[in-house]
């Protein structure tokens, strides 16, 4: 599920948003430690679902213009 007060992250990049989602690990395992805010977990793990299919979005697009040079190659595999 995917956070609805995130925004627009659409214009951040690979790196942006990997430092991002770092940033929110470390806010997530210091919301465990206190061990009373369940809720809050929530919204940070909802974020952090927001932030990686982007990412995953961005390095597959990234992926597909990396391999565009090679389509006139065969496929071995």
């Amino acid at each position: 599920m995917e956070h609805p007060l995130i925004g627009k992250i659409d214009n951040l990049t690979i790196e942006q948003l990997t430092d991002n989602i770092n940033k929110l690990y470390k806010k997530l395992a210091i919301a465990i430690r206190t061990n009373n805010n369940g809720y809050l977990c929530h919204q940070i793990r909802m974020a952090i679902e927001s932030y990686t299919n982007k990412l995953k979005e961005l390095q597959a697009k990234a992926w597909e213009e990396s391999t565009q040079n090679f389509k006139d190659k065969i496929n071995i595999s």
